[in-house]
């Protein structure tokens, strides 16, 4: 079973996407909450500048 797992990380595969979390706040209450999103590699920036 490690051989496969080894195998397939070396291929590169699935190394294009990212987990984003971004602390948002709510404007009704003030609080805090998280937003978490797996995104491409291309749209991080993006992700972030928009509020």
């Amino acid at each position: 079973m490690a051989k496969k797992v080894v195998a397939t990380l070396k291929t590169g595969t699935g190394k294009n996407t990212t987990k984003c979390i971004k602390m948002v706040k709510s404007p009704k209450s003030g609080a805090f909450a998280f937003k978490a999103e797996i995104l491409p590699n291309d749209q991080i920036q993006a992700f972030f500048a928009k509020k």
